[in-house]
């Protein structure tokens, strides 16, 4: 999906799942997995033939630019509704519906949800065990996550006005809720905080990655900012400790074509067309390791990270690239060495010039 963009609801946005349970509803141990017809971070969803395939976090950001402003449930400790689109299908009964598609939830679960008023349709019409299934349907309702583990970091505003809130990121915190984060991630924690219930990001940032993430507060004015990430008119500046490449000159510019790799949360470099590039260059050389420079002319999922690997240098601490490393839980003591560093561009609105810098340190 192109950044800055969503889905309408057509008839083929109908056939989307949007933001679906978390792990403890769909029995999965970690934010990679899936399932017939949803995953978490960095997985597709195939819906139809029209619709092969959407990241869940791309779809999760789509809901929150377009339509959770217009949700009937409200945002309850920061935390907004999920929304699941209904497909085609043989079920009689939204409950029939849901106790088939995520079986770790209990019918009593779900029964409990609704005798709450904490389930329902796209009108504001609450759903019971007995609402007769409707293709094209959008019910809305509130994931719950148990025992979500603490992310032990705090991430700082660097900025707000009436439009955008600028925010610096610690590694290990998601930018949105998924999979097994829901209170957890920089949305819902500045939203606890400052309480802007239109606080929407309007770039990705990986959750192992540090650094400046831009957020739009005002819904009025949000496609002015994203437009400017689809029109190629921001400044993003990237550092990474990496070892140090012997008997290479920098600054060098890496170009490769980028696609899905296996697993299917992870990224490959293959022949063809480049639509990938990265200017790289040596900021300070430490001995065996080297602090660089990345400037992402494009913006390929784990770009930064597959162009440095690529060149035999891969970041300190990356557990997916050049091979993944088995890892059933964070190490918070080694941090991905990789941080989104500075963000900068003209102001659309008022033509200032806006520049935003990480305090974080490699």
């Amino acid at each position: 999906m192109p950044e800055g963009r969503c889905l309408s609801r057509t008839a083929l946005s109908v056939l989307l799942t949007c933001c679906p349970p978390g792990p403890l509803e769909r029995n999965v141990s970690t934010s990679h997995s899936r399932n017939k017809s949803s995953s978490d971070s960095g997985s597709m969803i195939t819906v139809s033939s029209y619709l092969t395939a959407i990241s869940r976090k791309e779809c999760y950001i789509a809901h929150l630019r377009e339509s959770a402003l217009n949700a009937p449930l409200p945002i309850v400790e920061g935390v907004g509704p999920s929304c699941q689109w209904l497909p085609a299908g043989p079920w009689k009964t939204v409950m029939d519906f849901f106790r088939e598609q995520y079986p770790q939830v209990g019918a009593e679960t779900w029964t409990a949800r609704m005798a709450k008023g904490q389930v329902m349709d796209e009108a504001g019409r609450h759903v019971d065990p007995e609402t007769a299934y409707r293709v094209g349907a959008c019910i809305f309702y509130y994931r719950e996550l148990e025992n979500e583990k603490v992310i032990p970091y705090v991430e700082h505003v660097l900025y707000q006005n009436e439009h955008i809130l600028v925010a610096d990121k610690p590694h290990f915190l998601p930018v949105i809720p998924s999979g097994r984060f829901l209170h957890e991630t920089l949305l819902v924690r500045l939203r606890k905080n400052r309480k802007p219930e239109g606080l929407v990001p309007i770039h990705r940032l990986d959750r192992e990655t540090a650094g400046v993430v831009l957020f739009s507060v005002n819904p009025k004015t949000r496609g002015h900012y994203t437009s400017l990430f689809r029109n190629r008119k921001v400044r993003k500046v990237y550092e990474a400790l990496a070892p140090t490449l012997e008997g290479s000159r920098f600054p060098t510019t890496r170009r490769s074509r980028i696609v899905r790799g296996e697993p299917f949360f992870r990224m490959q470099e293959v022949p063809g067309e480049p639509n990938s590039e990265t200017h790289i260059s040596s900021i300070r050389n430490l001995g065996s390791i080297t602090l660089y420079q990345l400037i992402p002319v494009t913006g390929r999922k784990h770009q930064l990270r597959l162009h440095l690997a690529g060149l035999g240098i891969p970041v300190i601490n990356d557990k997916l690239y050049p091979a993944m490393t088995p890892s059933n839980d964070d190490d918070f003591s080694s941090p991905l060495k990789l941080l989104a560093k500075s963000l900068s561009f003209q102001d659309p609105l008022t033509g200032q010039q806006h520049y935003f810098e990480s305090g974080i340190r490699l």
